[in-house]
């Protein structure tokens, strides 16, 4: 954890540049001393079908959602949410200037029982580092 999830409109196929947002988004977690740079993830849903506000304009979204597992503090996770939110409304911010585009972002803490997972990039990286 952390996994990073951007889900868009379509119709920002050639200007969202989320491989771009990755980047950045992999630059700030894992500079943030709070999460291990083998699990954060990020991935990009394209939705085909969707409908925004009444629908008579060129409309754009990106919604986007960290996934975090459970044990961190809550002005921890603000300030990580805040420094993200920055990072994403900076990424945007020309497109935003040019075209009809929302924004949304949310963090969400996982429950620490109801949270499975299964990793061998971690043992990798380090060995890599050795």
């Amino acid at each position: 954890m952390p996994h990073f999830i951007a889900e868009y409109t379509d119709n920002l196929d050639s200007q969202a540049d989320l491989p771009g947002l990755f980047a950045k988004v992999h630059q700030v977690l894992g500079d943030s001393g709070v999460f291990p740079l083998a699990g954060i993830r990020s991935r990009a849903v394209r939705l085909d079908t969707w409908r925004m506000a009444d629908g008579k304009h060129d409309y754009a979204f990106v919604h986007m959602t960290l996934k975090v597992g459970h044990g961190r503090d809550l002005p921890t996770r603000q300030a990580v949410a805040e420094t993200l939110f920055r990072v994403i409304t900076e990424h945007f911010a020309a497109l935003q200037a040019q075209r009809l585009l929302a924004l949304s972002f949310e963090m969400i803490e996982l429950h620490p029982q109801l949270n499975f997972k299964q990793n061998n990039v971690h043992a990798f990286l380090s060995n890599q580092a050795g």
